[in-house]
């Protein structure tokens, strides 16, 4: 099984997106710029996550998207499948084995069907278990636990760290032990 760049991208996007949580609209440039993604791949991305309620757009001069849910509630998972479907290894598993629309006419027959379910169920419990919340935690933090970009992923942790960071004030990561505009 190998994952689509549509859905890597989209969690790549979708992690910087938790990384400024609480801040407002991010800009698609700022996106693709932090993260190394065409703008117009993130474009195309961001409509069919917009349809499926995970992020939400703003127009206008300080426009972009934002997450429509916290980073908490949103899972690895989720996101794959918005963008790809049901995440299955073979197509006789998008179907009961009696159904009429089974693409395999042999599925109810299939020696090894039950291993690729079970093995499709392992990664779909792996991939719902993960949270943007997870991957800023394992990613977004320095050792000194301030956010490598900016403040992101929930204003319950800027209050915890103290942060006095204004709405419009440019956002920060450390860089070599200082803080450095982004």
């Amino acid at each position: 099984m190998k994952l689509s760049t549509k859905s890597r991208y989209s969690v790549t996007a979708l992690y910087e997106l938790a990384l400024h949580y609480g801040e407002g609209a991010v800009p698609l440039k700022e996106v693709s710029e932090a993260q190394g993604i065409s703008e117009n791949y993130l474009e195309q991305l961001m409509s069919t996550l917009r349809k499926k309620g995970l992020v939400r757009s703003v127009r206008g001069a300080q426009g972009g998207y934002m997450l429509a849910k916290s980073p908490c509630a949103i899972s690895i998972g989720e996101i794959i499948t918005a963008i790809e479907g049901p995440i299955a290894l073979v197509d006789c598993l998008l179907a009961d084995a009696d159904a009429k629309e089974q693409a395999c006419t042999r599925a109810g027959a299939c020696v090894t069907r039950n291993v690729w379910g079970k093995v499709g169920d392992s990664i779909r419990q792996v991939l719902n278990s993960i949270t943007l919340k997870d991957l800023c935690d394992d990613n977004g933090m320095d050792e000194n636990g301030y956010w490598a970009h900016g403040e992101g992923c929930g204003a319950e942790l800027r209050k915890a760290k103290g942060s006095s960071r204004k709405k419009g004030a440019p956002r920060v990561a450390r860089v070599d032990g200082r803080e450095k505009a982004v």
